[in-house]
């Protein structure tokens, strides 16, 4: 189970050492590539991994089976709509800020990306909590594909913290040391979910559709925009494609 919590933490650790590795900034192309090759991995991770297994589980309410499932994907997506409106930060690799705040803006980029890890880090909680708790519709083999599509998902967000701060002249133990601090959040969301387990199993199916619509929304407010940004080019798209088809295989495999 640790093994699982801290896949996730790796991939932005990985991604925020990045900076080791460059000169300064992460081409454009480059850029494209890795947002769209995460928002594939997300959107497959949300269906597969989360909703899915949130439909089989409420089998036994017949027609109205969607109904827990379509109430928590919308609390998922308004939850972060909310925090994204009222927390002060500015969309990952971009200049426009949010609300002003005071807050310089290393700090608002920091919270921008640990914003985004906060759901994924439930989501693997989740998923571990129903493993551990003998759920038949969730396996340790689907728990880690979750882990590891979210980990694929959070190296390009690592190097989104490390990479633009490296460009601004920030030194490079500095720059990685935020990157890794921005995903912390996310073995620490998974552990509490875990040790609340008991409470949260019945109602499983509406925090992992939770999850799902969190991870959603990630992808439609920031990915979707960012792989989209300036001079037309189809690399974002073609790397969504291989990010769904990955993360669906994985899960498909392993699950």
């Amino acid at each position: 189970m640790w093994q699982i919590i801290a896949i996730p933490f790796l991939g932005t650790t990985l991604g925020a050492a990045c900076v080791f590795a460059f000169k300064k900034a992460i081409n454009e192309k480059m850029q494209r590539a890795l947002t769209g090759f995460a928002s594939g991995v997300m959107v497959a991770a949300s269906f597969f991994s989360l909703i899915l297994p949130a439909l089989d589980q409420t089998n036994g309410m017949g027609k109205f089976g969607f109904v827990p499932v379509a109430v928590g994907f919308a609390a998922g997506m308004l939850f972060l709509l909310v925090l994204d409106v009222l927390t002060p930060h500015m969309h990952a690799n971009k200049s426009e800020e949010g609300p002003k705040s005071g807050l310089k803006r290393t700090t608002k980029l920091i919270l921008a990306v640990t914003l985004h890890n906060l759901p994924e880090g439930m989501a693997v909680g989740i998923v571990c909590a129903g493993w551990l708790r003998g759920n038949a519709k969730i396996s340790y083999m689907g728990a880690l594909a979750l882990a590891l599509g979210i980990a694929i998902q959070n190296f390009p967000e690592g190097a989104i913290v490390s990479m633009p701060l490296l460009a601004e002249g920030m030194p490079k133990g500095k720059t990685f040391l935020y990157g890794v601090l921005s995903g912390v959040v996310e073995p620490v969301g998974a552990l509490l979910v875990i040790a609340a387990s008991g409470i949260l199993i019945p109602v499983m199916p509406y925090l992992l559709s939770f999850a799902a619509g969190a991870m959603i929304y990630v992808v439609v407010e920031e990915l979707i925009p960012e792989m989209s940004e300036g001079e037309h080019s189809n690399i974002g798209t073609l790397c969504f494609a291989a990010g769904f088809v990955l993360m669906m295989s994985l899960d498909v495999a392993l699950g």
